[in-house]
């Protein structure tokens, strides 16, 4: 989640990771709310000084994203995104039972991370907010099927998993070296100049 997104022509642009960024501050506004007694004007206090770090935090993600949004809708005729489920991204991963009444580790401690970090980009939001923008400017965005974007070779078409190794792409087959967002950038671009041809 080091990246927010990356274009076809090689940009990657950052995720700020505000809540992270805010997450010492937030935790210690809601240790403050936990310390005060219910129902007191301290602790209704400290619940609307809570709620204004995760307001701040809100403000500035919607900010970001506007920008970028913008940039991308003055800068491309056609916009072509990964059509992402992301409700089916931030599942808790299954419990995995060990066949003795307990269970197996199943990675919930990192999913939720990687979850948490997901929602703070605000994919979603941000998706929304292109898409209003580039009706508005008579620009073309297309959602495509975002299957095998990240394994495929943007040169030879190779798809395999062992391709992408965390940033870094290599092709096994043709020897092609990218940033790994950067070479699915330009898979999704074919895909969608496949469907919409400018």
């Amino acid at each position: 989640m080091e990246n927010l997104l990356a274009t076809s022509d090689g940009e990657l642009i950052e995720n700020p990771r505000l809540f992270s960024a805010s997450a010492e501050k937030l935790a210690c506004a809601q240790r403050l709310v936990a310390g005060r007694a219910k129902g007191s004007n301290r602790r209704r206090k400290a619940v609307l000084a809570s709620g204004e770090v995760n307001r701040k935090i809100a403000r500035q993600r919607r900010d970001h994203l506007h920008k970028v949004s913008r940039s991308l809708v003055d800068s491309y005729d056609l916009i072509a995104h990964e059509d992402l489920d992301i409700k089916n991204m931030i599942k808790r991963p299954a419990p995995r039972p060990d066949g003795s009444g307990g269970y197996e580790p199943n990675g919930s401690k990192a999913k939720s991370g990687l979850n948490r970090e997901i929602s703070s980009a605000g994919w979603g939001m941000f998706i929304s907010m292109l898409t209003y923008k580039a009706e508005g400017a008579g620009r073309t965005l297309v959602a495509v099927e975002p299957r095998y974007s990240s394994q495929r070779c943007n040169r030879c078409g190779d798809v395999s998993k062992v391709n992408r190794r965390g940033e870094r792409y290599s092709c096994r087959k043709c020897g092609h070296q990218d940033h790994a967002d950067i070479n699915a950038a330009r898979n999704v671009l074919g895909a969608g100049l496949a469907l919409h041809p400018v």
